[in-house]
């Protein structure tokens, strides 16, 4: 396993960007499958994106075109740069790492994860 720490969340209007940030402690996540999952009060958590050791990313529909992930070449940060956010995206988005590296958009697949980050965009 991988301890991971999320930052980034914060408030912002309809429209506006932010970059989240899941840094790693102990090791990095050299070989890992990295995801970003989110969820909404009331709702499932639902994945949003994943990436590969080798840099290959899949996202949900839902986020296409204005989310992309991304990580540093040390392997120690993962990052989610989100644009045109809208309402409907306000959740706690944690990071997740698949030691596996399975490139799946299923939590179950996931060993680690964060604490979390609270994302709210406002109307």
């Amino acid at each position: 396993q991988v301890q991971l720490v999320e930052s980034g969340g914060e408030t912002v209007e309809a429209g506006g960007s932010l970059r989240l940030s899941c840094t790693a402690s102990g090791r990095s996540f050299l070989g890992f499958s990295m995801a970003w999952f989110r969820q909404a009060p009331g709702k499932e958590r639902e994945a949003v994106a994943v990436i590969t050791d080798k840099n290959s990313a899949k996202y949900v529909a839902s986020v296409k075109g204005r989310f992309t992930i991304s990580k540093d070449s040390a392997k120690t940060t993962l990052y989610l740069q989100m644009n045109g956010l809208k309402p409907e995206d306000t959740a706690v988005y944690y990071c997740a790492g698949d030691r596996s590296n399975r490139w799946s958009l299923d939590g179950s697949m996931y060993d680690s994860w964060g604490q979390g980050t609270q994302v709210t965009v406002s109307s």
